[in-house]
């Protein structure tokens, strides 16, 4: 029976345990919502005990270090990996296609790259994820909230997923071997395009356009990097092939639901102190 230890139980990481199915402990933080503080090194290992699998959504700190890795390293041992990586470790590629053999660390992901690289050295999963988007977390919410923009950038474009289609790889990557997969849509496309698309859908208007210097390092960051993410090796090797293909398909979607991903977590695997 698969068994989960999740470190990082945020947005994603709900969905895939949601997906699953299976019983579930993870951490965060500060141990909300009946979560094991992130800290507890007790209380971890004994939700660990009888774990099968283990998963990581925690990015590396400031330091660059990885945090799971540095502290609970140890017990890692016999159960399977799996990491939550970023695209972002291939850098800018000037609107090139990329798949799992392309370089890595160019970019401005030098932190996630270093952690991609030693969890694949520990024989995990590493899924590395574009944008992700899904009830609750897209440019829906964006646009109703007023915070969307868009930038005046031809030919900037980006991937992106559903995260019921992380959820979905996770999975399949339970019975398949270590390695590097991205999961992707199969439409890679521009911000401005998107959040037009958006906008339509649910009757408002475009959002404005803004001048790309007004924005803070973070989002210049973000439109300096220019790719297209394959997705092939996710198809041919995990059976996986995404339920929203395109944008347009997964903001159908999104639009259509009421309710983000569930706050709650399936009942814990053992009787933890969880404090």
């Amino acid at each position: 029976m698969t068994r989960l230890f999740v470190f990082g139980l945020g947005y994603t990481a709900r969905a895939i345990v949601a997906a699953s199915g299976a019983p579930a402990l993870g951490t965060t933080r500060d141990g909300r919502d009946g979560t094991i503080r992130f800290d507890d090194a007790d209380a971890v290992r004994a939700g660990m005990a009888t774990a099968t699998h283990v998963l990581s959504s925690v990015p590396p700190d400031e330091s660059g270090a990885d945090p799971v890795l540095a502290r609970y390293r140890e017990l890692l041992g016999g159960c399977w990996l799996g990491y939550l990586s970023s695209t972002g470790v291939y850098g800018d590629t000037r609107g090139a296609w990329v798949d799992e053999t392309a370089p890595v660390g160019g970019g401005r992901r030098a932190a996630r790259t270093g952690a991609d690289a030693a969890w694949l050295a520990i024989g995990a999963r590493v899924l590395r994820l574009p944008g992700i988007y899904g009830p609750g977390r897209s440019p829906l919410n964006r646009l109703r909230a007023g915070t969307a923009h868009r930038v005046d950038l031809p030919g900037q474009v980006f991937s992106r997923v559903h995260v019921a289609d992380i959820a979905r790889g996770v999975i399949a990557g339970f019975a398949a071997p270590a390695g590097a997969y991205n999961l992707a849509d199969d439409l890679p496309a521009g911000q401005d395009e998107v959040l037009a698309y958006a906008a339509a859908l649910i009757g408002l208007p475009p959002p404005p356009v803004v001048p790309l210097d007004t924005l803070g390092p973070a989002a210049r960051g973000f439109y300096a990097e220019n790719r297209r993410v394959a997705n092939g090796k996710a198809k041919r090797v995990l059976g996986w092939a995404p339920l929203y293909p395109d944008y347009r398909v997964g903001l159908r979607a999104v639009s259509a639901m009421t309710s983000p991903i569930p706050a709650s977590t399936p009942p814990p695997i053992a009787s933890v102190d969880q404090r």
